[in-house]
């Protein structure tokens, strides 16, 4: 009986190993790596994309008849308007994607 009590007294007078607690959180560069879908370079390619096809429509607005009187196929029908624009909002549009596709 004088065992199981020295024993006993042994187990609660020795230091419990203590685990490091394990949780769920993410550390600190985790945190900062899956915070935001795109990096900085994506939000780079989005802001070029969005400027060429603000310039695509901005070239193909604009213009009026000098006259009201007048018809002008070649104000309306300019290659500005026809080729150039659709070409510059299309080439915008296609940086966009790439700006999503592209890795951080």
């Amino acid at each position: 009986m004088n065992k199981n009590k020295n024993q006993d007294a042994a187990k609660d007078a020795a230091p419990q190993a203590t685990q490091p607690k394990v949780t769920n959180q993410p550390t600190v560069n985790q945190a900062n790596n899956s915070m935001f879908v795109f990096g900085k370079r994506n939000y780079m390619f989005f802001g070029i994309g969005f400027g060429l096809i603000v310039l695509g429509l901005l070239l193909m607005s604009g213009g009026s008849m000098p006259s009201p009187d007048v018809w002008d196929e070649d104000i309306i029908y300019s290659a500005r308007r026809i080729t150039l624009a659709p070409i510059v909002i299309l080439a915008g549009l296609g940086v966009q994607i790439y700006g999503v596709f592209t890795h951080k």
